[in-house]
């Protein structure tokens, strides 16, 4: 007999508190017909109902019994339990034809999973420092009953310790109905002095009820994490997986699996199909009628293409929901072949596609320039011979144009497996950055130019080949009035054997030609004295640049303090010792110390040094008022704003600074910070999350690339943490600096959306990297009145910048959930 339902039941609960009874499913099911499941439940043989989640399951296909249309067959399924005796329990499955029985619970096995705890937990990592004697333990506690949480940190003997904590969101258990909303915040990380050899608890405690569980080394945690994500590995996944591992150890590896699946992995796919444009739209476009209609000249340069891409490609031009346009083929290949194909297959289209059979092969930039020689559209953009668009590009980019006429755009892309057929590693790109540009071409596909642009600049350039794209763009991008982003991933780069998508080392000629186009940039616009580096090995296509500090102006650092002498003295000590940047003076703003010996320590340090000075403001906290207070005792033109909890680490970290901040459009430029333990505590600023802002990258071990290399590479963003950013003095007055309504939130990104808002950039500097012990001087907001007050500075800055919140971050693509944590979109 055939089967006709195919399942997993992977874990079941039994919960059973004063607040809550009710026996929870976690598997996954399908049928061989591929139709929509209706799951029903019987407690002691009488119907009850059901709430059910559904999650992707990618592991569900290696059954392969049936083509699936989607892999969103995992399930969460929870019933309510209304009774006080459960003797039986019963879960069936129909798909309106066939029904079957797929879980079967009889009263000893139901009393086997009872559990009467409502306090759950789990320590997600668990990393000892050696050397540091110091356990870092992160993971996340609840109580099903609503009730707060207390945590407390034990030694064998049962005496309490002290520690640090920070809470983390845990969108993912709101998502799956394990908390509620206003409880998302149930992550932490708690950090305390310990030796490592030693054993030490977690006390969990509500009102009603303590959990004392042992903290153990995180071995068992990394190896329950990896087999958990097993179920949403493909075979592409797997095979990233071990790439991962080969380039970076087992010890990276499974800090890498501790971060959690690689959504912009195994979850794409499936999103993608979802947000993507659907036939009844299609059509719909295609009668629309626009104010401004410019013929988009779509130019390809084909040599010897695979017939199966060639078709694909050309499709996916023919078929766009916009008509005004031209396809314009030069063709090197050795033989006739894609000649023959086109006339055969695409001669009732006419003039609208162009072919040019070449006399010989004139390299990927001559032929490129042989079909822009045929194009006469108002806006061009070259397409790559075995790549696939989405069939509503063309109607997305003639929209952006109706209300300002753009000179350069371009889109969204991600990259299309030709192995396995799947669509994956989306480059969810930011609105315009100059400083991404600089370190990679972030930009790529596909990018359209006004017609002008193209005549004024010319097209490719040969002895660029292998980043003759990147050198265009820069040329176009220098004479744009504007460069506009639209956030669809809207084209499609083909991984075959052949290409660089899926083998970076097989042309690494591509990059040095990369290093020479921004080199070329940088003299166009008249910078001198700049240094172009490549990153090294693996992380191809990616560059460095080191600005000129010239005429190595004074840079004053401003430095807010309040006791802790050995705190203070550990940053002034790298700022002498460490920084080779030797143009400094150090103001130091006292505030309300009580400590005798700090007061001891600014006498000798400004006995010491004669660039020390220390001023006295004698008001009640407020960071915004000490550092504008500060700034009018400050000599430089630049000023580095830094917080006495911080060290330098990067011996170039201020000339890196310094040298993004003399260019004339930069307002100010932030640093990558590192947690003690050598994890990212700052790594830019993106404004929406939790309706303020939050950092990116966070908790990742600082030499990890994130998403797209992210946090390893200069870029732009709407802020960056005052707690090490230098600032141009003029545009700090010219904003009138700090918003001394924020006393101690939000001031930092408030002073940032004040200079974007005067046109200045904000810098993230990769390379300038520094030491945060963060909140040593004045703690942490986590007793009931700091959560207030942080709550009313951020109601103040909702009122004051609505726009940013409403519309987005332009440096954080919109395809990302602002809701969730950073750079997830599901």
């Amino acid at each position: 007999m055939k089967r006709n339902f195919f399942y997993t039941i992977d874990k079941v609960i039994y919960k059973d508190i004063e607040s809550a009874s009710y026996i929870a499913i976690i598997g996954w099911c399908y049928s061989k017909d591929d139709l929509p499941l209706t799951y029903s439940a019987k407690i002691n043989n009488k119907d009850v109902a059901v709430d059910i989640i559904k999650s992707h399951r990618q592991d569900a296909f290696k059954e392969q019994h049936v083509e699936l249309k989607s892999d969103l067959v995992g399930f969460r399924i929870k019933v309510d339990v209304d009774t006080d005796i459960v003797d039986s329990f019963e879960l069936r499955v129909t798909d309106g034809h066939e029904s079957e029985q797929i879980l079967v619970l009889n009263k000893k096995k139901i009393d086997k999973i009872r559990n009467t705890t409502a306090i759950e937990y789990s320590m997600d990592s668990v990393a000892k420092d050696l050397d540091k004697n110091s356990i870092t333990v992160q993971g996340w506690v609840y109580s099903e009953n609503g009730e707060p949480v207390q945590i407390d940190v034990l030694d064998e003997n049962g005496k309490s310790l002290e520690y640090k904590k920070r809470p983390l969101p845990r969108p993912d258990l709101v998502r799956y109905h394990l908390v509620k909303a206003e409880n998302k915040n149930c992550g932490f990380q708690v950090k305390f002095d310990g030796n490592p050899e030693k054993t030490y608890y977690l006390l969990f405690s509500t009102e009603k009820e303590q959990r004392k569980v042992e903290i153990e080394e995180n071995n068992y945690t990394a190896l329950g994490l990896f087999k958990s994500y097993l179920t949403h590995m493909n075979a592409q996944s797997i095979h990233n997986a071990m790439n991962y591992l080969k380039q970076n150890g087992v010890k990276r590896f499974f800090e890498r699996v501790k971060q959690g699946p690689n959504l912009v992995g195994y979850e794409y796919q499936n999103w993608f199909l979802k947000q993507r444009v659907k036939p009844e739209e299609l059509a719909r476009q295609s009668k629309e009628q626009f104010a401004y209609n410019p013929k988009l000249s779509i130019v390809v340069a084909t040599f010897n293409t695979k017939e199966e891409y060639l078709k694909e490609m050309i499709d996916t031009v023919v078929n766009q929901s916009y008509s005004n346009w031209e396809l314009c083929i030069a063709d090197g290949s050795t033989t006739d072949a894609v000649e023959k194909y086109v006339k055969a297959h695409y001669a009732l289209y006419g003039d609208k596609i162009k072919f040019k059979k070449l006399d010989q092969n004139y390299g990927i930039s001559g032929n490129t320039n042989k079909a822009l020689e045929m194009a006469d559209g108002d806006y061009l953009a070259v397409y790559d011979h075995d790549d696939v668009l989405e069939l509503d590009c063309f109607y997305e980019v003639v929209k952006a144009l109706q209300e300002y006429r753009y000179d350069t755009l371009y889109t969204d892309e991600d990259k299309l497996n030709d192995k396995y057929k799947v669509f994956t590693e989306p480059n969810f790109k930011p609105d315009y950055s100059e400083d991404l540009l600089r370190s990679q071409n972030y930009i790529t596909h596909i990018f359209f130019v006004n017609r002008h642009i193209y005549d004024e600049v010319g097209g490719y350039r040969s002895e660029y080949d292998g980043s003759q794209d990147y050198d265009y763009i820069f040329r176009c991008i220098e004479k744009a009035n504007a460069v506009y982003h639209i956030p669809r991933v809207l084209y499609h780069w083909r991984m075959h054997p052949q290409s660089t998508a899926m083998d970076p080392e097989s042309k690494l000629y591509c990059y040095t030609a990369g290093q020479r186009a921004i080199e070329s940039h940088y003299k166009r616009i008249g910078l001198k004295d700049v240094k172009v580096e490549l990153m090294p090995k693996p992380y191809y296509g990616f560059y460095h640049t080191t600005y000129s500090t010239e005429p190595n102006p004074l840079v004053s650092i401003l430095i807010p303090n309040y006791n802790l002498k050995d705190t203070l003295k550990t940053c002034v000590d790298s700022l002498y010792n460490v920084n080779t940047y030797k143009n400094f003076e150090i103001v130091i703003v006292e505030n309300n110390s009580t400590d005798k010996d700090i007061f001891e320590y600014y006498e000798k340090l400004q006995k010491e040094h004669d660039n020390v000075k220390v001023v006295t403001y004698q008001g009640e906290f407020n960071y915004s008022k000490i550092n504008n207070f500060g700034m009018k005792y400050t000599k430089g033109d630049y000023v580095l704003l830094l917080n006495n909890d911080t060290e330098v680490i990067e011996p170039t970290a201020i000339a890196e600074m310094l040298g993004c901040c003399l260019r004339k459009e930069v307002g100010a430029v932030g640093a990558k910070l590192l947690y003690e333990d050598d994890t990212v505590q700052h790594a830019g600023v993106v404004v929406g999350f939790g309706g303020y802002a939050g950092h990116v990258f966070t908790d990742i071990d600082k030499d990890d690339p994130g998403i797209l290399m992210r946090p390893r590479i200069n870029c732009n963003y709407s802020a960056v943490t005052a707690a090490c950013m230098m600032v141009k003095k003029s545009v700090f007055n010219e904003v009138n600096g700090f918003d001394e309504q924020f006393e101690v939130a939000c001031n930092d990104v408030d002073l940032c959306l004040k200079f974007r808002e005067k046109g200045y950039l904000i810098v993230y500097n990769a390379f300038a990297l520094w030491h945060h012990y963060e909140s040593k001087s004045r703690g942490y907001e986590d007793t009931p009145e700091k959560e207030a007050r942080f709550e009313a500075e951020k109601k103040k800055f909702q009122a004051k910048w609505p726009e940013i919140l409403k519309n987005g971050d332009p440096y954080y693509n919109r395809n990302w959930n602002i809701n969730l944590a950073p750079f997830r979109f599901e």
